[in-house]
């Protein structure tokens, strides 16, 4: 079998603080040009942020241009989807109020309004990431409504662009779920942090269905935001938070992958050990040493 594409980038780009890793210099510039010159592909997450009371938020047509501008033909997008299509309900400040439903939770209608602002970007988009936070039972009743609810989304959305799921779920990444995305040709979106299980100890677990898959996304995060950021100062440029063991068992699940014919986007967040662009050449080095 031949192997595939292993892209490896970061989570979001705009970090003055990576002047010297990855820009020449902290401010006027290009972000994103010069980023696509080391990397092959990036997440977006500002536009998962769009759900506000009392309407939503789509991406903005001229920041999509510039970016399909700055970038070459063979660099990829991964996009969250806004969390106005996967949050069940509104997010609340006050916990003692009762739940309010989001009208918009699995819309087709306002996917394909998303998707059509992305327009630009259709030549060179990967997966599209429909994240969902922890469902409890008062927002989701059980994983069989999840399940069945989704299928009916994905049935009634244009075919043709690869979309992922991830889950925050813990109980949820069993057997009837591997199988659901084989089902239904969902990628799985696999997140290392936010107290989800190891991605290594999954993947060993359901290689089998896994490696089935035409593309996987592995996306690194750390367990504790508020500790990294306040170790860091929100400044991104050192490793603070070394994880080696882990990075050795991601290298090895994403060679594994690459190696049976899985595309693989390696998706790292600051936040993981404090400076994304650090954690990508310390993957990068454990990748090349396994061959």
């Amino acid at each position: 079998m031949n192997a595939s594409t292993l892209r490896i980038g970061t989570c979001s780009w705009k970090y003055p603080s990576w002047q010297g890793h990855v820009y020449s210099q902290a401010k006027g510039i290009n972000y994103l040009k010069e980023y696509a010159q080391q990397y092959n592909t990036v997440e977006v997450d500002q536009w998962f942020w769009s759900l506000f009371k009392p309407g939503v938020k789509m991406p903005d047509a001229a920041d999509v241009r510039e970016y399909r501008d700055s970038v070459p033909d063979d660099f990829r997008f991964s996009v969250k989807v806004s969390n106005s299509i996967t949050l069940t309900h509104y997010y609340q400040r006050d916990k003692s109020k009762p739940l309010e439903p989001n009208p918009h939770y699995l819309s087709v209608v306002l996917f394909n309004s998303f998707l059509s602002s992305l327009s630009p970007l259709h030549d060179i988009l990967g997966p599209l990431i429909f994240q969902f936070e922890y469902l409890n039972r008062q927002k989701m009743p059980s994983q069989k409504q999840f399940l069945s609810q989704f299928a009916d989304f994905i049935a009634k959305i244009p075919a043709g662009y690869p979309c992922g799921l991830e889950t925050r779920n813990q109980n949820h990444l069993n057997a009837k779920y591997f199988d659901f995305l084989l089902e239904h040709r969902i990628c799985p979106v696999f997140l290392q942090g936010y107290w989800m299980p190891s991605v290594v100890d999954l993947y060993d677990k359901w290689r089998d269905r896994i490696i089935q898959h035409s593309t996987v996304v592995i996306r690194l995060h750390g367990p504790h935001r508020t500790d990294i950021e306040e170790k860091t100062g929100k400044q991104w440029n050192r490793i603070v938070e070394p994880r080696d063991a882990e990075l050795d068992g991601i290298a090895r699940v994403a060679s594994d992958l690459r190696d049976n014919g899985v595309e693989v986007y390696l998706n790292v967040n600051n936040h993981y050990e404090g400076c994304a662009p650090l954690t990508i050449q310390r993957i990068r080095e454990r990748i090349d040493d396994q061959g």
